[in-house]
């Protein structure tokens, strides 16, 4: 299983992340409003879950770091999104960061949805699903 973790718009990026992968990876993953974290959720982290750390939300962002130690102290392998600016804070933490280019609040999101929906493609690649014909996926999702 794979969490996607986030505060605020982050956690609706987790969502749209964990879908995508779900759908043409056919992982099990779950995104979780990261405030959450501690209601069940973090007994389910063990040693090498990964954790894809969402931490594009300024105002946040402190909030969201302390979720990202929680889950490394219990053994996560934690992927980290964040923007330029606080790419060298995250690193100190999570094992892999990628960074977004910074940009006004309202259009963020489009930026760090894109690297979750890469996530997802080459995570199906690398498994050999057929990535343009998902399985099970009812007509209206794969033809318009």
């Amino acid at each position: 299983s794979i969490f996607f973790v986030g505060r605020n718009i982050d956690y609706a990026i987790g969502m749209e992340g964990s879908l995508k992968l779900k759908e043409i990876s056919y992982i099990h993953s779950e995104a979780y409003a990261a405030g959450e974290l501690k209601h069940g959720t973090i007994s389910l982290i063990e040693d090498g879950t990964l954790v894809v750390a969402l931490a594009s939300y300024r105002p946040l962002f402190e909030k969201l770091m302390s979720n990202v130690v929680e889950v490394k102290s219990r053994g996560a392998d934690v992927l980290g999104l964040t923007t330029r600016d606080r790419a060298a804070d995250l690193s100190r933490t999570a094992d892999h960061v990628i960074a977004i280019p910074e940009t006004h609040p309202m259009l963020l999101p489009s930026l760090a949805v894109v690297p979750m929906q890469l996530f997802a493609y080459y995570t199906a690649l690398q498994r050999g699903c057929d990535i343009d014909k998902p399985r099970n996926l009812a007509k209206s999702v794969t033809v318009e």
